[in-house]
């Protein structure tokens, strides 16, 4: 009966969210993606250019930082992204850091896609455990939103090539907090994201050697599976099913997709958590269950916990306590 009631609820919230959502133009956009291949004009094209820069470790290799740039207002801190989009609000990035004077231990967090505001429970639990949390904006959220959109479609959307440069973006701006964060005394670095969010934790972490902990919630390996098979992206899918298959999708997203990355995320000095909700619609079990499974099939031992909700309901007693308490014996341990 509980569950029953729980998928009901979780099913709400996400209508709720899809309210808003229209089927856009599926567009290749190959030079967003790659600013030096001004020839591609072809799907195929897209898909054979991303193969391969999904194989190049400098592609997620993030600008040259000035700390000169960093501004720090209050508990605000504001730098300019190492790329430069279209949208002027996106391209300065904000961190609202909630420190702890004693910690050495510095937690980056991603929220997930269509945030509304950043997570405050989370930061002050870290907090008090003896943690600093620096929450992030993705790019197109929160403060970086684009004028006039009712939701983040730059950052995710049937645009091939925005939703490479976005994801992109949001991996230079993580590493650039990181590289903030080191050049302030930080000796340990983490990373912790949500649904999108952890797409994101995860290519920072396998790209930066000096992340010792990702904590995934949510999360999964093919982001073009998720896309294609999630409760909350189903506007997406409709523009882009008449124009692309699956299989091309995963393709043109291969640089996306987590599982092009086990060997760096099976690093010795890495250790990964993965949070996985059952009930989940949005990003479905089976998809997280091969990522941990590629995981360790690559020589990684993830930490997994399987709960009994849903992708929403996650935010629910007693999940929520459950998967706090785990999240903090992870990173403290």
């Amino acid at each position: 009966m509980f569950h029953s009631w729980l998928d009901k609820w979780d099913e709400q919230r996400a209508q709720n969210g899809e309210a808003d959502k229209t089927p856009s133009e599926f567009t290749v956009d190959a030079e967003l993606a790659f600013p030096n291949v001004s020839s591609i004009t072809t799907i195929e094209g897209f898909c054979s250019h991303a193969e391969q820069v999904s194989k190049d470790p400098e592609f997620f290799q993030r600008p040259d930082s000035n700390l000169k740039l960093f501004n720090m207002n209050g508990s605000l801190l504001s730098f300019p992204s190492g790329l430069v989009t279209d949208i002027q609000e996106n391209n300065v990035v904000r961190a609202l850091i909630t420190e702890n004077p004693d910690a050495r231990h510095a937690v980056v967090v991603f929220h997930q896609w269509n945030a509304k505001k950043r997570k405050p429970q989370i930061a002050r639990f870290l907090s008090r455990s003896g943690l600093t949390v620096a929450e992030i904006a993705l790019p197109y959220h929160l403060e970086r939103s684009r004028p006039g959109s009712l939701y983040a479609d730059y950052m995710l959307g049937p645009n091939l090539g925005r939703t490479i440069q976005s994801v992109r973006q949001a991996v230079w701006d993580g590493q650039q907090l990181i590289y903030w964060l080191k050049n302030n005394g930080y000796e340990k670095i983490s990373v912790l994201g949500f649904s999108l969010g952890s797409w994101v934790a995860g290519l920072v972490a396998a790209h930066d050697l000096s992340v010792s902990k990702a904590s995934l919630f949510l999360t999964a390996g093919s982001l073009a599976d998720m896309v294609w098979t999630g409760r909350a992206t189903g506007s997406i899918r409709k523009s882009l099913e008449p124009q692309i298959s699956l299989p091309a999708l995963r393709r043109a997203w291969a640089p996306l997709d987590l599982g092009n990355y086990v060997k760096e995320l099976a690093r010795p000095e890495l250790s990964v958590q993965l949070v996985i909700a059952k009930r989940d619609k949005v990003v479905l079990p089976s998809l997280s269950c091969q990522l941990v499974q590629s995981l360790q099939e690559a020589g990684s031992k993830p930490s997994v916990m399987e709960l009994n909700c849903g992708h929403y309901s996650i935010s629910m007693l007693p999940y929520i306590l459950r998967s706090g308490y785990s999240l903090r014996t992870f990173m403290l341990r």
